[in-house]
């Protein structure tokens, strides 16, 4: 069964037998370790470079943006507790073949060790098996992770909106912040509950700014929400909104058509104010 990023815990769509109380109990589960930002085995080039090649074999085996988010997860939640050697980034590059496998694997995408291979290096599918296994202990064995996506609906329906339309609009543009924002290394510290209201008043503010106010109190009212960090991740969400706005039609894509490997993730900082 394709594992649902909007629906991690339920084994069949048709059989939902969890509540969102567990969604919010269990989302610390499927974070970066704590402190992950300030500890040794943080290494933003590292981050930086993975990612990198995360959504160059995204782009290139023309994969499903979820398959990528879920990879990135794991990505992190494994960096946070296993510290890979910088004197090794052969290593860096099997752990992200790795990720991509086993997101791959979990959204049932037909993707073969062959098609991911990273330029530079080639790993045998024994290597990556014996990778794979490292990752699942490392996140003991929680692939079924949780994100934004599943509390998308739930803080929409806590809003007064009555109009179906606005709503699926809404609940897209705020989908689509999300993704942009595994890019974005400040937002790793917050919760997925957090980044998804952050993201949904993101989106209210440009799509109906008569009810921007109505919204944003609406969801902030919820009691799982941190009010503090609700605020300062509302105001990352916003930035980062502005930039991708501001900087989306200048974005040179010609790097999808050449032999080198050219980070994405490195085009947006060089172009981004820290």
């Amino acid at each position: 069964m394709e594992f649902d990023l909007e629906d991690p815990l339920s084994c069949f769509k048709e059989q939902q037998a969890y509540t969102i109380t567990e969604l919010f109990a269990s989302e610390s589960d499927h974070m970066p370790a704590p402190n992950y930002l300030n500890s040794t085995h943080f290494r933003a080039s590292f981050r930086c470079e993975a990612i990198s090649l995360i959504l160059q074999v995204q782009f290139s085996c023309n994969l499903d943006p979820s398959v990528a988010y879920l990879a990135i997860n794991y990505l992190h939640r494994f960096m946070s507790r296993q510290e890979i050697p910088m004197e090794k980034p052969w290593l860096l590059k099997l752990v992200v073949i790795s990720c991509l496998s086993l997101a791959s694997k979990m959204k049932n995408t037909p993707l073969s060790i062959s098609d991911i291979q990273i330029e530079g290096c080639i790993f045998e599918s024994q290597t990556v098996g014996k990778m794979e296994l490292l990752i699942l202990g490392a996140l003991e064995w929680r692939m079924r992770s949780i994100t934004p996506f599943p509390f998308l609906h739930f803080f929409i329906s806590s809003t007064e909106l009555k109009d179906p339309s606005l709503k699926q609009v809404l609940k897209e543009q705020a989908t689509k912040i999300i993704f942009n924002a595994h890019n974005d290394i400040k937002l790793l510290e917050y919760k997925p509950s957090t980044i998804a209201a952050s993201a949904l008043i993101s989106a209210s503010r440009e799509l109906c700014p008569q009810q921007y106010t109505m919204l944003r109190a609406s969801i902030a009212a919820c009691e799982n929400l941190d009010e503090d960090s609700l605020t300062k991740c509302i105001d990352l969400m916003q930035e980062m909104v502005m930039w991708t706005e501001a900087n989306e039609s200048t974005i040179d894509t010609s790097f999808l058509s050449t032999e080198t490997p050219v980070s994405v993730l490195e085009r947006s900082i060089k172009r981004r104010r820290i």
